[in-house]
């Protein structure tokens, strides 16, 4: 019995779907599918129902499930005190973040902590911030790097905050908003082009629909889930969009977009930059909580 097995069980058993937790282990669906397939020959008895139209676990599944987390438990613990004994330590620190913490912020903190203790390695997976939280709920990653809490209650959570980020209206160099040499717009003439904003579960898009209610009389026509496609998809027509400040700067710095001053509005939106962990799961492994430490610790200096 692989104990990898059990751990892709269980979280099969939140997902209720293999195509969706396919989406974020980094194993295929058929590989899955052939693990749990495993597991029921090794234990003699179906676990999961496998139809179209629902998933369903098997009682001798919820019987299963009981003891595979009583397992997982138990041979954390043994691998974390064994740990002791070793002469070298190593351990994969696993961070799911949005963009802007995950490529701007966070890299920093993580390549100096590394440069410390060259036996962690560490994993960003880059999302939304509803995917990243969801992601820590889900037990896929240690801590996530977030722009906004979304509808979550942020008792449920340690929390640091890393960083602040600011927006900005962004166009192409070629824009007909630039076309008179003007550099401040108004927003009458922003409802006037096409708008591309973030999907829904984007920390952007919340915190821009909080804070800046005017966002109903834009002319919005395309959603994206990528910063990189909005900018690219900006510079190469007559669209707007609303970016991060940490991004526009480098992104107006390379030709590829203008940054437009609104009247009225010298702050379009504002947010605090977010690193997490869950509240009430088992103590973290020794290099997990020396890297929350650490993060606290830096941004302490900084102040």
């Amino acid at each position: 019995m692989n104990i990898e097995y059990l751990r892709n069980f269980i979280k099969l058993t939140q997902y209720q779907s293999f195509s969706e937790l396919a989406k974020d282990i980094p194993i295929s669906q058929s590989t899955l599918s052939h693990q749990i397939s495993q597991l029921e020959k090794d234990f003699g008895a179906v676990l999961i129902e496998r139809t179209t139209k629902k998933f369903e676990i098997t009682e001798a599944g919820i019987i299963l499930l009981d003891y595979a987390k009583k397992i997982i438990n138990l041979f954390d613990s043994c691998e974390q005190e064994l740990s002791k004994f070793s002469e070298q330590k190593f351990e994969d620190i696993v961070i799911s973040a949005s963009s802007i913490p995950g490529s701007h912020v966070l890299p920093k903190f993580i390549t100096d902590f590394r440069n410390e203790n060259p036996n962690v390695d560490f994993k960003i997976l880059i999302n939304n911030s509803q995917n990243s939280i969801e992601n820590l709920k889900k037990g896929l990653a240690d801590f996530s790097g977030i722009g906004s809490f979304i509808n979550y209650n942020k008792d449920e959570f340690d929390y640091i905050q890393i960083g602040t980020d600011k927006f900005n209206f962004i166009c192409s160099p070629s824009h007909d908003l630039l076309k008179d040499g003007n550099n401040e717009i108004t927003l009458d003439q922003l409802t006037k082009y096409p708008f591309i904003w973030r999907e829904h579960g984007s920390g952007m898009r919340d915190i821009f629909k909080r804070q800046f209610p005017d966002y109903k009389k834009l002319n919005i026509k395309l959603e994206m889930n990528d910063n990189d496609s909005i900018i690219t998809a900006v510079s190469e027509s007559n669209y707007i969009s609303i970016m991060s400040e940490m991004m526009v700067k480098k992104a107006e710095k390379a030709g590829l977009i203008k940054i437009l001053e609104i009247n009225n509005h010298p702050i379009i939106a504002k947010r605090p930059l977010y690193f997490i962990k869950l509240k009430g799961v088992k103590e973290l492994s020794e290099f997990k909580k020396k890297f929350w430490n650490y993060v606290i610790e830096i941004i302490k200096k900084k102040k």
